[in-house]
């Protein structure tokens, strides 16, 4: 039985340390929240510890799901971080989205220390979580992320190495310009369909098998056209994740001007107090 150790149980890396343990894992988790470790322990029979690095201890990994690239570095540096605890050799994977310079610099601090970091941003949201269905994006070393893929297998459908430390975190950016993009697209066109009289249902059953159909389609067409938002990926969460591909599009020239204009309209959700609702909160935009 693999010793492994999870930090940060928020609506993601809960019930993935909850699958780590279901199938066969012996977790530790830790979680700035004591009562919510305290919970996690009794619904899932595992342990906790009062600290990262006492989680991190004789463990084989640790996985981290945290909010920010300071939320990421309070966890991992320090006397009380997971590097302190971690035992040479052992491998830290940072499902956390943060910026891929973060990443690198990780990396080089444990390859120091002769252990071992990937970054394996995931995607799916928090039912890919629940469901133990996300995808994950990894950058790294080969042999150490085939290591790490049949643990993963816990809590994912599909794992893919991208490339070199800090491009799981990339590819992560790519991911979240393509959804801005294109929940957008179904904001403008379910409301078309909305002050045109069409049925929600036979449209979404008939454009959703050619070439307009997609993943956010078929999951919150309902809900869009409902006008309810609690359903996945917060706004305040999909805003800090688009920051970070701003500013990594400044180092690499790379515009994103349509990715900018909805951010701009994420923004306006915000300040008439949308911060939780969903990123298909879009459509909230548009009144007939």
């Amino acid at each position: 039985m693999k010793k492994v150790a999870f930090i940060g149980l928020g609506v993601m890396g809960y019930p993935m340390a909850g699958h780590l343990q279901k199938a066969g894992f012996d977790v530790c988790v830790y979680n700035r929240t004591t009562s919510k470790a305290k919970q996690w322990q009794q619904e899932y029979s595992g342990r906790y510890a009062q600290t990262p690095a006492l989680a991190a201890q004789d463990c084989d990994m640790v996985f981290c799901c945290v909010g920010n690239d300071d939320d990421v570095r309070s966890v991992v540096y320090g006397d009380d971080g997971i590097l302190s605890g971690l035992k040479e050799q052992g491998i830290l994977v940072d499902h956390t989205t943060a910026s891929a310079e973060l990443a690198r610099e990780i990396a080089e601090k444990a390859k120091l220390q002769n252990k071992f970091f990937i970054d394996a941003p995931v995607s799916g949201g928090q039912a890919g979580a629940e469901n133990g269905a996300l995808t994950i994006m990894v950058g790294g070393d080969k042999l150490v992320f085939e290591r790490v893929a049949p643990v993963m297998n816990a809590y994912a459908k599909f794992s893919q190495l991208m490339g070199e430390v800090g491009s799981g975190q990339l590819a992560k950016m790519v991911n979240q310009i393509c959804i801005a993009g294109l929940v957008q697209g179904l904001a403008e066109g379910f409301s078309f369909a909305k002050n045109a009289g069409l049925d929600a249902e036979a449209l979404v059953a008939t454009i959703a098998k050619g070439a307009a159909g997609s993943w956010q389609m078929e999951n919150r067409y309902k809900t869009m056209f409902a006008g309810e938002f609690d359903f996945g990926f917060a706004v305040d969460w999909m805003r800090k994740d688009l920051s970070i591909a701003f500013a990594e599009a400044n180092k690499n020239g790379t515009e994103l001007p349509v990715t900018k204009m909805v951010d701009g309209f994420y923004q306006e959700i915000q300040e008439t107090g949308g911060n939780r609702w969903d990123t298909s909160s879009l459509i909230s935009r548009y009144k007939k």
